[in-house]
């Protein structure tokens, strides 16, 4: 195996991810069919998730699960750091979409730094 294939595997999993935030994004949050649907009765399941997406964005939520999620990430050794700082990012990516940028951009940063740094070195 080749040791950029990790590399260029997460590469393709995080533009990915990014289609289909922007998806999610253009597709349900900004769609002007959307705001029309929704404001005549919220009995669908669509209406439903654009709504509680609304709140989370609101509260920040995505933002600071994000910066808690790469905080405590780049204190955990190892792997278990390494897949936790790679949740703060895709949830920082999230974050930074969807509204949340004030916090994601370090949430993003963070995660990025530990994700870089070697796994088999030890504090």
């Amino acid at each position: 195996m080749s040791r950029r294939l990790p590399l260029v595997v997460l590469l393709v999993v995080l533009a990915l991810w990014l289609a289909a935030l922007y998806g999610l994004r253009y597709g349900l949050m900004e769609d002007v069919q959307w705001v029309g649907l929704c404001s005549e009765g919220a009995a669908r399941w669509q209406c439903q998730v654009r709504a509680n997406l609304g709140l989370m964005i609101h509260f920040g939520v995505f933002g600071w699960g994000a910066l808690v999620a790469s905080v405590i990430a780049f204190f955990v050794p190892r792997r278990s750091g390494w897949a936790l700082a790679l949740g703060g990012l895709l949830l920082g990516m999230l974050a930074l979409v969807l509204y949340s940028a004030s916090l994601a951009v370090f949430a993003v940063v963070i995660a990025g730094l530990r994700l870089v740094r070697p796994t088999n070195v030890r504090p």
